[in-house]
């Protein structure tokens, strides 16, 4: 173990994130045991921590008024990442943003008590240095709103890693939750799948049990050890008979996988249901029946720009994100379902099919090359789409970025210069040359061409039918893309 944490470049730096969000904690008024009272599910993982996150968080809210149990949560909260659209999304109430006004409210509640601790410490509050970055302040902003709300459950997910990564001063949460790991962020956690399984196992404490979606055996072996050293137990969820795919329950996310992810959702809830008191929460929740509220919990889930489809007068998008090679071929493979049991224009190929796609900050072509496969293998074509798109995540013409959705992460150079996206162009037309590529510098480009496409293709054979997009890669290109279409929507002719 020792070796993985020596391995890492930055590791000076993950030294000091812990006793610095304590610090930052400290200055602005709290302990972290004062986290305690959350009574919080903490989730990290690589795939599925957002969906697990909110089927927990959704199966929580069922019993906010509890009638058959000693005991309820009022509040629900829960702390997702990153945003689609708005930056309040990532701070949610029993499933609801916190409005525009709370989360001002407590963005410069935190603020101004940042800037009283430094004059306190003798420091110029105006130095940037007195405050924490974009990560640690929107988690500090979370634990303060849920605190001061009188939140009585909250469901936190991780940002990178799990055993530096800033949530994780929450010192005894009542479950640790571990969904499906791939590599990313090397550079931070290392580039094998044991190293990144340390850190995600960091969140494991000793006290609150620990849940984890089936890993590979390396990685599983690693948690399992991570779980012994803190003298706690580790379920590795692998199903649920009620949970399967083609059941008569429907999840409230679509995509197959999600049942993996719903399993390990069912089992941390439960374990948090029946440590603060709720009754009749079956002790072998995996095996039983479920109840009516899990069930009703799961069906309610709702994550937007996930395996989620929207439906215009001539183009039906449908809408993953996919950062990894598992999640690029499981988003692919969500897409290739959709397609099979669409229109029978669009399943055999007769109506355009369009891609757009983008991931600024990752190896692109890889995961470019690894959809391709996909879709190849699951159609049976070599030509998945009629026409492929690479834009940047640079959201308006005219605008450029919604100010919620700035990337600081992103080389302005290379975005300027279209270099990730004329990179990609020239790796599909090598996939595809029968595919129509084009190179846009804005998400508004993109669906203005793809609804243009459209318009093109119904005046030229009167054919109703819509054409089918897959918008995927970056989560920032898919919380644009939602941007657009809903602050732009499709213009009909009378």
């Amino acid at each position: 173990m020792q070796e993985m944490k020596r391995s890492l470049s930055q590791q000076e730096m993950n030294d000091r994130s812990i006793p610095e969000t304590v610090e930052w904690l400290r200055r602005i008024g709290y302990q972290p045991s004062d986290l305690t009272r959350l009574n919080s599910v903490h989730v990290a993982g690589t795939k599925g921590k957002g969906s697990t996150s909110a089927f927990i968080s959704s199966i929580l809210s069922q019993y906010s008024e509890s009638s058959q149990s000693s005991r309820g949560n009022k509040k629900v909260g829960l702390y997702t990442s990153p945003h689609l659209r708005f930056a309040r999304e990532r701070m949610q109430i029993n499933n609801e943003p916190l409005s525009e006004e709370k989360f001002a409210q407590y963005f410069f509640e935190v603020w101004d008590r940042l800037g009283e601790s430094a004059k306190a410490a003798g420091e110029d509050p105006a130095d940037l240095r007195t405050k924490p970055q974009y990560f640690r302040y929107l988690t500090l902003m979370a634990f303060h709103a849920y605190l001061s709300e009188g939140v009585d459950a909250a469901v936190i997910e991780c940002g990178i890693g799990g055993e530096y990564d800033c949530t994780n001063v929450i010192p005894k949460p009542v479950a640790s939750v571990i969904t499906s790991l791939d590599i990313d962020h090397v550079a931070l956690l290392g580039p094998t799948i044991d190293q990144i399984a340390w850190h995600k196992g960091g969140i494991i404490k000793a006290g609150a049990k620990a849940f984890s979606a089936p890993q590979e055996t390396g990685a599983e072996a690693v948690l399992l050890k991570r779980a012994e050293e803190k003298s706690t137990q580790l379920e590795i969820v692998r199903s649920h008979p009620e949970l399967q795919p083609g059941g008569d329950l429907k999840l409230g996310l679509a995509g197959d996988f999600q049942y993996v992810n719903a399993a390990v959702a069912v089992a941390a809830a439960a374990e948090h249901l029946r440590k603060t008191g709720v009754e009749n929460i079956p002790e072998d929740i995996l095996k039983d029946k479920l109840p009516e509220r899990f069930r009703k919990g799961l069906e309610a889930t709702r994550l937007g720009g996930r395996c989620d489809t929207r439906k215009e007068k001539s183009v039906s998008w449908f809408i993953d994100g996919g950062h990894t090679q598992q999640s690029i071929k499981l988003a692919g493979q969500w897409y290739a379902s959709q397609i099979r049991q669409g229109p029978s224009n669009l399943a055999e190929g007769k109506n355009p099919r369009v891609l757009i796609f983008n991931q600024q900050t990752r190896d692109s072509n890889a995961l470019a090359q690894r959809l391709h496969k996909t879709l190849t293998d699951a159609l049976g074509s070599g030509t998945p789409f009629t026409h492929a798109i690479f834009c940047t995540n640079v959201t308006y013409k005219d605008a450029g970025y919604r100010p919620d959705l700035v990337s600081m992460n992103t080389n302005a150079d290379d975005v300027d210069k279209l270099r990730v996206q004329k990179s990609l162009a020239d790796t599909w037309k090598a996939l595809d040359p029968t595919a129509e590529v084009k190179v846009f510098s804005t998400i508004e480009d993109a669906v203005d061409f793809t609804r243009e496409l459209a318009k093109q293709r119904g005046s030229a054979s009167g054919d109703a039918a819509p054409i089918g997009a897959f918008v995927t890669g970056s989560l920032h290109l898919v919380g644009g893309f939602l941007d657009v279409i809903e602050t732009k929507p499709e213009q009909r002719s009378a």
